[in-house]
């Protein structure tokens, strides 16, 4: 039986993952900050499941989470956990930034290069860096640490591909790309969005479809593929001041 390590399992993307590769008949290992939910989320599937409650934004906390890791031999890594805020910089709360930063960014970081460390040694293992269609724009005005921090996940991302490609490796990474999808993500991070979100089941298929076919950037549903494309022949000026007044519809 494969093995599949997702963080950030008690909702949305992450919780769909879990559901979709239990599906599929892999052994889970969850992390979340709530308990009642990994065990809601373990009473929902009918494949072994690990619970282990962490706060990724504590680097300690990610270090710990990793040694618990080497006793596993894991297959797929969803490297989920994250959350988004909105608002102008100038007012938004610095606090709220900087633990952002540290769960999108440096608790992704920490897992990431340890999770593909293991992988590596043994030969084997695909990674799955959950970024956001942000990370793949210029800039953001009234998300715009948001979008910093998902712009660092695609580029950490591409990077790493190459050099694994370039020695031979047997271990994939690839970073997810998706525009709106409906889950707690925005209520949590104060938005309303002013288009309409895919599902995170179709999100998460089209996800497990890209891994299967090696991509490293996957970007679900086509009218976000066609929107990413019609963005590459945007000056860059131009696309931040149409990214902004998008965000200032989603403040409500």
């Amino acid at each position: 039986m494969k093995t599949a390590l997702i963080t950030g399992a008690t909702s949305g993307i992450g919780y769909e993952f879990a559901m979709q590769l239990a599906k599929r008949g892999y052994r889970l290992i969850v992390t979340g900050r709530r308990m009642e939910r990994l065990l809601e989320l373990r009473e929902n599937v009918d494949v072994p499941v690990e619970m282990i409650q962490a706060d990724l934004s504590s680097e300690e906390a990610c270090y710990d989470f990793l040694e618990k890791m080497k006793e596993w031999e894991i297959d797929l890594f969803i490297n989920n956990a994250g959350f988004g805020l909105a608002g102008a910089f100038l007012e938004s709360d610095l606090d709220r930034e900087i633990s952002m930063v540290k769960v999108n960014d440096i608790a992704m970081h920490i897992l990431f290069k340890g999770i593909l460390q293991q992988m590596h040694a043994a030969g084997k293992g695909q990674i799955l860096n959950v970024a956001s269609s942000a990370g793949l724009l210029p800039g953001g005005p009234y998300m715009a640490t948001y979008y910093a921090s998902k712009a660092y996940v695609t580029s950490l991302t591409r990077g790493v591909a190459c050099e694994l490609s370039e020695m031979g490796s047997q271990v994939k990474v690839s970073a997810l790309c998706p525009g709106p999808v409906d889950t707690e993500f925005n209520s949590r991070a104060n938005v309303s969005f002013s288009l309409k979100g895919i599902s995170a089941r179709q999100c998460v298929r089209e996800a497990i479809l890209g891994l299967e076919k090696g991509q490293t950037i996957i970007v679900p549903s086509t009218r976000m593929k066609l929107a990413m494309f019609f963005m590459k022949i945007v000056p860059v000026s131009a696309l931040v001041k149409m990214t902004g007044h998008q965000q200032k519809k989603k403040l409500g």
